[in-house]
């Protein structure tokens, strides 16, 4: 991740910690299951430690890094996890010694070969490697348009390089190992629409409209969700659907 980018989510880390959505628990079954040691796992770019803790149910050890220390601080359970500060393409972590390398949400930022070097370097011959990305939220058709219209036309130039791998499900990073393809699974939750306001605000392309305009986006966006949503107070479900590039070195 580049510094800039590091340094938005780091800027918000205590709202991204708090309104960032969790991973379904079956997609960390099934990586266990993928690795024939569960000795020791890595999560790069761990944010808050969203896709770390879940680890600790099945490895002995569980390291998580990433470039901003303020996101590391603003992780809420940390216990049983090894963090170190630390940028996605240099880890200072021996030759194979992992079984588990993930990427939660971010391998956009650093989809490089140099990145995919490092990865190989450190994973045991049987270890996996596994990212995945999530798009844009799924509420209904009237809520979609608008977050649609806010996604490409209000925040257009202002999404890092990068993000249009994500628009891509990451189809468009070539793969450089022996592919491995992971259940279909997707983000599921029900969420206010105060919850989802919050989430927005995480987004780096607002964070990079604010600096630039000084002027909050979501300030023109919310009546339009509020009439959209219908009943603010009533939870809605929402839903991500999950794109991977996953695979093994050998």
């Amino acid at each position: 991740m580049s510094h800039s980018v590091s340094g938005l989510f780091g800027a918000r880390a205590n709202a991204y910690a708090s309104v960032r959505p969790l991973y379904p628990q079956s997609l960390f079954a099934w990586l266990a299951q993928q690795c024939p040691e569960r000795i020791s796992a890595l999560d790069i770019a761990c944010g808050n430690g969203q896709a770390s803790s879940p680890l600790l149910k099945y490895f002995q050890q569980v390291l998580a890094c990433d470039a901003s220390l303020e996101q590391i601080k603003a992780g809420a359970d940390q216990s049983g996890l090894q963090l170190f500060v630390a940028e996605a393409q240099s880890q200072p972590l021996p030759n194979q010694s992992l079984d588990l390398i993930l990427v939660a949400q971010a391998l956009h930022w650093f989809a490089t070969p140099i990145f995919f070097d490092e990865i190989r370097r450190l994973l045991k011959p049987s270890g996996v490697f596994c990212a995945w990305c999530y798009g844009l939220i799924r509420i209904d058709d009237k809520l979609d348009a608008v977050i649609d219209n806010f996604y490409r036309n209000t925040l257009d130039g202002f999404w890092p390089e990068g993000r249009a791998h994500v628009d891509a499900g990451y189809h468009d990073i070539e793969n450089p190992f022996r592919v491995l393809t992971p259940p279909a699974v997707a983000i599921e939750a029900y969420w206010t629409l105060e919850h989802l306001l919050g989430y927005l605000r995480t987004w780096s392309a607002v964070q990079l409209f604010e600096l630039h305009n000084t002027v909050d986006p979501l300030l023109g966006l919310e009546p339009e969700l509020r009439l959209a949503w219908d009943d603010a107070k009533q939870p809605r479900f929402v839903r991500w659907p999950l794109h991977f590039l996953a695979g093994t070195p050998n």
